[in-house]
């Protein structure tokens, strides 16, 4: 990552990147789920990371109360609505919920408009 004046942030080579690089500071967000915050505070507001799921991992039901976009940025992962592949763009509008499922494991980039609400504190 580069910061720029004003605050710019410039995250490079999120496609090819070395998750397993030492100075990535993953969190633990669900039993099998990292995030790797980029900007903002996911309490909070407007706010991007990365999402890392193990094979088999899985999110509970959540409530998005304000828009989300995905970027499926490797391998997979799946909710009631679909299968959906590295490359796949996604958009869940507010008041939306799902849960998520990934077999095989996925990196995600999330961009949430507000943070979102689990409805099922269920792993």
């Amino acid at each position: 990552m580069e910061e720029h004046a004003g605050k710019n942030l410039v995250w490079k080579n999120l496609l090819s990147m070395d998750l397993d690089d030492p100075s990535l500071k993953w969190q633990g967000f669900r039993d099998g789920v990292d995030t790797l915050p980029l900007h903002g505070d996911p309490t909070q507001g407007c706010s991007c990371a990365l999402l890392r799921y193990e094979p088999g991992a899985h999110i509970p039901r959540h409530l998005h109360v304000g828009m989300e976009f995905l970027l499926i940025l490797r391998g997979s992962q799946r909710d009631e609505r679909g299968h959906y592949h590295a490359g796949t763009f996604l958009i869940n509008p507010a008041t939306s919920s799902h849960e998520i499922f990934s077999e095989e494991g996925c990196v995600v980039l999330a961009v949430w408009e507000k943070p979102v609400r689990f409805i099922s504190n269920a792993d």
